[in-house]
């Protein structure tokens, strides 16, 4: 079922970065343009808050015992391996 989901949010994504090509192009016509902006803006806002979903699911699963958030650093797979070879990336977040 999560596999779902995350199909839908991938393609909506990639709808939209479609719907910010043409309009970048500048070769439709106004009323195109207005739909494609209409478009892309309920686009933008399910892809936020499906995100905002995910942070807060991950907020859930590291609180400790007593509902504390416990930070912890990501660390995205293959990561430690570059650190250890000197080659450490800088994080986006």
């Amino acid at each position: 079922m999560a596999k779902k989901k995350e199909e839908k949010f991938e393609e909506a994504l990639k709808r939209l970065e479609d719907i910010v090509q043409k309009l970048e192009e500048g070769d439709l016509p106004l009323e195109d343009s207005l739909r494609y902006f209409e478009e892309g803006v309920k686009l933008s806002r399910f892809l936020s808050k499906k995100l905002v979903e995910a942070e807060k699911k991950v907020e859930i699963l590291l609180k400790d015992e007593k509902g504390k958030l416990k930070v912890e650093e990501f660390e995205p797979e293959g990561e430690e391996e570059e650190e250890e070879e000197g080659g450490k990336q800088e994080s986006l977040f």
